[in-house]
């Protein structure tokens, strides 16, 4: 059950909206393998005056759109990470139009058992939901 929080600058449609979730959902399903309606986004539009940072950040400039991501789920490896992370940025590009230097991502790690849904079954063998392929099968795509 991953929970995705979106930070974004106010003014931005439901249609844009819509393209960024389904670019970061497709993301997790392809790369984490996480079922279809396993889906939880939360969007923040904040005013520009909450979103400060400088306009070149990493030595990259960073537009207007510039997003911040937070993944909140339990534990993956490395390169299921790096893997997601790749991925989200190439899905937000050709379903959303966000260029890469506009979106920064962060994975917050949390133990399987603090997350809880009803009707949801986790397997106590994984710790993940019973639709889920098993840890060891869930590649870096």
């Amino acid at each position: 059950m991953p929970l995705i929080t979106i930070h974004l600058r106010q003014g931005t449609t439901p249609e844009y909206r819509r393209e960024v979730s389904a670019a970061l959902h497709q993301a997790m399903m392809d790369v984490l393998k996480i079922p279809h309606d396993d889906q939880f986004h939360v969007f923040h539009e904040v005013t520009s005056d909450n979103f400060h940072m400088q306009p070149v950040v990493f030595g990259l400039p960073r537009g207007e759109r510039t997003m911040l991501i937070q993944l909140s789920f339990n534990h993956r490896t490395a390169e299921e990470k790096s893997a997601l992370f790749r991925a989200i940025v190439d899905q937000l590009r050709l379903r959303a139009g966000v260029p890469e230097e506009d979106v920064l991502l962060m994975a917050v790690e949390t133990a399987r058992e603090n997350w809880w849904a009803a009707g949801r079954v986790v397997s106590p063998e994984t710790g993940f939901d019973v639709r889920m392929p098993p840890v060891e099968a869930v590649g870096t795509d």
